[in-house]
């Protein structure tokens, strides 16, 4: 079965990093590749499947100023709105069903948004790793579009 795409980064018209990941784990994903290229974030757009706030800030503080969103929350569009970023979107939401989308409601200071979820999604590696099951009590991306991103914590 192959593994739908979430996330692309694409310049030129060609697909430099595509991820099936989920949550903002591809996002992370991508920030390891671009550590091994010599990739202009100004020069190259990103598309992916769900922007929240979280995505918002981490595409902004990978150098990203293109984005093409399939779903985009308010938000999010704030965040990039306020960077002065170029963004699209399929459909605007006024939130995504996800925690750190409630987590970074009144953040507005990058790094602080960035450093809060690098630990979630260390957390949440660690728990894939050990089998052990989400937390239950966070609400998930994908619950109010029918598949996505589940939050890290």
């Amino acid at each position: 079965m192959a593994t739908e795409t979430t996330l692309e980064l694409i310049k030129d018209g060609e697909v430099l990093f595509a991820s099936g990941g989920k949550w903002l784990h591809p996002l992370f994903e991508l920030e390891q590749f671009l550590k091994t290229r010599r990739i202009n974030p100004l020069e190259a757009e990103i598309r992916d499947k769900i922007v929240g706030r979280g995505s918002a800030f981490l595409i902004l503080r990978l150098g990203f100023r293109t984005i093409h969103a399939g779903v985009l929350s308010r938000l999010g569009k704030e965040v990039l709105d306020r960077a002065g970023a170029s963004c699209r979107w399929e459909s605007l939401v006024d939130q995504i069903q996800c925690r750190t989308e409630g987590l970074l409601k009144d953040t507005t200071e990058p790094e602080l948004a960035y450093k809060l979820l690098a630990d979630l999604a260390a957390r949440d590696r660690q728990r894939q790793a050990t089998g052990e099951a989400p937390d239950s009590s966070a609400a998930t991306r994908s619950s109010a579009l029918g598949g996505g991103r589940p939050p890290a914590a």
